[in-house]
């Protein structure tokens, strides 16, 4: 009676919890703060309960109702368990993919507030782009936390459904095996009693081929063992008769108590399981179309009559874009710089229009050629490179062996400190004259600073090269003793050649990557290690108007370095740093090893990195990205290295620091 009372009192249990209804199932499933859209019911109301068939119930009622039960109520755990992974597996990249498209709207809305992006109209229209995809990553971000919420509920709800199938196989199970063992003990009682009436019978009849038996006390007659087998038959019977009112109660509670409420409440457990895995797919129907509506909205929005103020669609967004509108107001912008233009005339020099007036004199081969060699070092404005030495005037002269000065003057400059023919006067040719000294000095520079040495040894330089005396070398000395020599933390060599990049190489085509002319560069590099003041790269005549060689020179000081820029000693922290993926560590652990570095090469890297993102802001114009430029200094900062495979990790680093520039050196 006890145990029929604890299986009913579970069977209520159960069922105040297992069978679903209309109003119980949404409440359990919905928890996200109503995001879900209501439902037709014609549509997504469950199927009405149908009453079991004649085939159905023979099953449920037989042996084997509880064991099929529980076996479908596993699948149907396991299917909830299925689709609550699914919910996962898809909430996370639903997640991802709108975390990611937040993040790049941010970065994407900061780069085109940057001044070096377009403006007016298309940074309007592209503004609100990204706010566009912002919107819809913000429903992408809902989408997956619905999913989420949704496969919280399923795991709870597979949880249940296998603590209430435990309890129920438990209880049906236990059931149905004491049947099977109180039929069990009747079978044997049965066969026990049919083996003693047999043998009963044998000793009633009389059958005397076993003669006299023997008992524990001494043979007994055949009376005697015909009374002893009766009384053995008539307590196997009793025994017998036992058994089947035992095993016939015990069968008729199971079937009409025991079974039916194991049955009863697996199949609650069930309908419950499956309606709240249909409902979820239903939700999981219903978020999808709201993402998929939301985001559609978002791209093109339902337009309004009343309303004016309606966000427009991204077509209209897109195709708010005046180009010409653009370019009218960027131009007009520019109306207050523009200066007044200088008129333009053909001005002669004094030497050729003097020569023009006069009539072209006789050649003579023999007095002449001497006293005509020097002026011969004077060109004419338009002329390209040093003139012939018989070239005065318009005039050819034959050529004499008196050798000139290895620094010919320079026009515009002139030589008073020395006696060579530079400072001499030579007598004219003819009437109208031949070209004087002073009248070369007229000739002024077309720069805003005052001539200097420099210009002298520009002009002498492009007529031979000679080799400098290295009186304070600057090529191959390590920037330590550059700093307690000169006490300057970035090299004279180093300024100069930015300085002239900044002013005239930002928008050379291949900066850094084409090749200049050796020649000049080893000129430029002769003269630095001559006397590094004597050369200003403001003055592109400095440098033969050559970027590149500029900047031939500037990757040749620090490949000639005793030791790399970035130092052999931080070689390895360098490369470690350069091989972590995540962004920011690499960037963090970049800033750490760079300020780790020496006082002179820190400086000296700080401004050659503000230098090259110069260059890489001209990108467009110049095709020397933050890649490009990594590829070219990578070996050039760092050195060749211990392992040839680093080249791959030192180029990745120079593109950490120069994609990193503002945040790992200051802009001031």
């Amino acid at each position: 009676m006890d145990q029929r009372n604890s299986l009913e009192r579970s069977s209520s249990e159960a069922a105040a919890v297992a069978p679903p209804s209309a109003t119980s199932i949404p409440n359990a499933a919905g928890s996200n703060g109503g995001n879900v859209a209501p439902m037709a019911p014609s549509s997504y109301s469950s199927p009405p309960v149908q009453e079991h068939s004649p085939v159905v119930e023979s099953v449920l009622q037989s042996d084997i109702g509880v064991n099929t039960l529980l076996t479908r109520l596993k699948q149907s755990i396991a299917s909830a368990r299925e689709f609550a992974a699914f919910l996962k597996k898809r909430s996370i990249l639903e997640e991802e993919q709108a975390q990611g498209l937040k993040k790049l709207c941010k970065s994407s809305h900061d780069s085109a507030r940057r001044p070096d992006n377009r403006q007016g109209a298309y940074a309007q229209s592209y503004d609100e782009v990204i706010r566009i995809h912002d919107r819809m990553a913000d429903n992408g971000l809902q989408f997956a936390l619905s999913l989420h919420q949704m496969h919280e509920d399923l795991h709870d709800l597979s949880a249940n459904m296998e603590r209430g199938r435990k309890q129920w196989k438990q209880t049906g199970l236990s059931a149905e095996k004491r049947v099977q063992d109180s039929e069990s003990m009747m079978e044997k009682a049965k066969s026990k009693y049919d083996s003693l009436a047999e043998d009963y019978e044998r000793a009633r009849t009389g059958d005397k081929q076993s003669g006299r038996v023997f008992g524990l006390k001494g043979p007994k007659s055949a009376a005697q063992h015909e009374e002893d087998l009766h009384r053995k038959v008539q307590q196997a019977d009793s025994d017998y008769q036992t058994k089947v009112q035992a095993a016939k109660s015990q069968r008729q509670e199971l079937v009409s108590t025991l079974r039916p409420q194991a049955t009863k409440a697996l199949h609650d457990l069930i309908n419950e399981c499956d309606a709240a895995l249909t409902l979820q797919l239903q939700k999981f129907a219903s978020f999808n179309e709201r993402l998929l509506l939301g985001n559609g909205l978002c791209v093109s929005p339902l337009k309004s009559q009343t309303n004016d103020q309606a966000p427009r669609s991204l077509r209209d967004v897109i195709f708010q874009i005046d180009n010409a509108r653009d370019l009218h107001n960027y131009v007009s912008g520019f109306a207050s710089k523009v200066g007044a233009s200088a008129d333009i005339k053909y001005e002669p020099h004094p030497t050729l229009a003097s020569s023009q007036q006069a009539p072209p004199p006789p050649i003579n081969t023999r007095a002449q050629p001497v006293s005509n060699q020097q002026p011969s070092t004077f060109p004419s404005p338009g002329q390209v490179g040093p003139p012939g030495p018989g070239f005065i005037g318009g005039q050819i002269y034959p050529p004499t062996s008196t050798p000139t000065s290895a620094y010919p003057s320079n026009p515009g400059f002139s030589n008073t400190q020395n006696g060579s023919p530079q400072n001499q006067t030579f007598s004219p040719i003819s009437a109208g004259g031949a070209p004087q000294l002073p009248a070369a000095q007229t000739s002024t520079p077309s720069y805003s600073q005052p001539p200097t040495p420099m210009a002298m040894h520009t002009h002498h330089t492009n007529n031979s090269h000679i080799s400098l005396p290295a009186l304070r070398p600057m090529f191959g000395i390590s920037l330590e003793d550059l700093l307690k020599r000169d006490g300057s933390a970035i090299p004279l060599v180093v300024y100069q050649c930015i300085q002239a990049v900044d002013l005239f190489g930002l928008e050379v085509e291949g900066i850094y990557r084409m090749s200049g002319s050796s020649t000049h560069v080893s000129k430029l590099k002769s003269i630095f290690d001559n006397d590094p003041n004597q050369l200003d790269f403001r003055n592109p005549e400095a440098f033969y108007h050559d970027a590149n060689s500029v900047a031939g020179l500037l990757k040749q000081f620090f490949r000639e370095l005793p030791d790399p820029l970035l130092t052999g000693e931080h070689y390895q922290d360098f490369i470690d740093a350069a091989r972590i993926d995540d962004d920011i560590t690499r960037r963090d652990s970049m800033h750490a090893t760079i300020n780790s570095l020496p006082d002179p090469n820190y400086a000296t890297l700080r401004a050659l990195t503000l230098h090259l993102n110069r260059v890489q802001d001209h990108s467009a114009v110049n095709r020397m990205n933050a890649g490009n430029l990594a590829i070219i200094f990578g070996p050039t900062l760092m050195g060749t290295g211990p392992n040839v495979a680093d080249a791959g990790w030192q180029v990745r680093a120079i593109d950490t620091i120069l994609q990193n520039t503002y945040q790992i050196f200051d802009d001031d």
